[in-house]
């Protein structure tokens, strides 16, 4: 099983389940909205429950109702993508991805991952027998693409690049300058571009009120990948539904590795997913206008650590503080301190080296968790650090 090799429980996964063994453990690590599904979701799902419309398996690609639903959207934003064969809906994003790698990588072919980027990622490109390629973003730029480290990144065996915008765990945006900076270059190379997208609703500048996506430029549409998960925005990382846009040559390789994993999305949460793009946009700005508070209380509780140095996010929900080791004592590297912020002050985080190389001396703080949880977590923090501080 050569192909598994390297794959293993996320750091994420690790955490919280050390987390849930440890009573009375407050945790920031695992990106869990705090908020309910809404009730108009809920309640739209009951409705075809009861109706008798979810005991059956849908289509491989999703009941095409949603289908149709994602293709107005997409149009909307100026994506032209055809429900029928270019829109697959699947169960949350991992899937997506995972599907993805599987159809579309061959053994020793490479993926450039932007490091840090969302963990889970290492583990779906091994198991497709592939091999992560990290390429560092520029910190002290605030994360931000480079295109000299990228280009010496690539070689022969340069696959595909697997694009996390906007980024966890920094929470930096790549704007259309840069994507189409990337674009053109994987472009000349026939390169495939996988773009994750699940935050694309978390925007919290005023300037940037929408996500530019690849999909938006015909000239790559035959290269790019787009994914997505109702997971976030709407409060349903328990429901596993999202989709992915492709054209229709790779949608139709995907597809087959799709039904080979789960047959369909769960009907069910296919539903809710209906009623989850037909609800207003003025729905979600309440929850925006929520997480925006949470950024600037947790902002509040970081600055007063001096050992902590970070950008604020101006997307995602997740602070990325790079830790300063010449203030801690005892501080070897992001996943003994993490361990030790999990045993001695009972608050999980996610150690940075998880993201890549260069996430580590970094930590992952959520704040999709509820302002009780937050001040909590960050007291035991903030107590944490000034215990051992040199």
């Amino acid at each position: 099983m050569q192909q598994l090799a390297g794959v293993e429980l996320s750091k994420i996964k690790q955490i919280e389940l050390l987390a849930a063994s440890r009573p009375n453990t407050v945790s920031l690590a695992q990106g869990i909205p705090s908020f309910d599904t809404p009730k108009e979701i809920k309640k739209a799902t009951i409705t075809a429950l009861n109706a008798g419309r979810v005991a059956k398996y849908s289509l491989a690609p999703g009941l095409i109702e949603l289908r149709e639903l994602i293709e107005g959207s997409l149009a909307e934003e100026g994506s032209q993508y055809d429900a029928q064969s270019e829109i697959i809906v699947t169960a949350g994003s991992i899937e997506a991805i995972s599907s993805t790698m599987l159809a579309l990588l061959e053994p020793l072919d490479e993926v450039i991952l932007f490091s840090p980027s969302y963990v889970s990622y290492n583990q779906s490109i091994r198991l497709a027998g592939a091999k992560p390629v990290y390429v560092a973003l520029d910190e002290a730029s605030g994360w931000q693409f480079d295109k000299e480290a990228f280009l010496a990144a690539l070689n022969k065996k340069t696959k595909a690049v697997l694009i996390c915008n906007p980024n966890n765990p920094t929470g930096t945006i790549f704007d259309k300058q840069q994507l189409l900076a990337i674009a053109e270059i994987a472009y000349d190379r026939g390169i495939y571009i996988i773009m994750d997208e699940v935050y694309k609703d978390f925007l919290y500048e005023e300037d940037k009120t929408s996500l530019y996506s690849l999909t938006q430029e015909v000239r790559y549409r035959d290269l790019v990948i787009r994914i997505y998960s109702f997971s976030k925005a709407f409060s349903m990382t328990g429901w596993r539904v999202g989709y992915l846009v492709a054209a229709e040559q790779n949608a139709r390789k995907i597809l087959a590795v799709h039904d080979a994993l789960v047959t369909c999305a769960p009907v069910i949460s296919q539903y809710a997913a209906i009623k989850a793009l037909e609800m207003p946009r003025k729905a979600w700005l309440t929850y925006l206008n929520e997480y925006k508070g949470r950024r600037n209380l947790m902002y509040d509780h970081l600055n007063r650590i001096s050992a902590l140095h970070f950008t604020v996010p101006s997307a995602a929900y997740f602070f990325f503080p790079r830790v300063n080791a010449t203030r801690i004592r005892d501080y070897h590297n992001s996943e003994m301190l993490s361990l030790a912020l999990l045993q001695v002050a009972g608050v999980a985080v996610v150690p940075g080296a998880a993201f890549g190389p260069s996430g580590e001396h970094h930590l992952r703080l959520s704040f999709g968790r509820d302002r009780t949880t937050i001040n909590e977590g960050m007291k035991r923090l903030s107590d944490f650090f000034a215990a051992y501080a040199l």
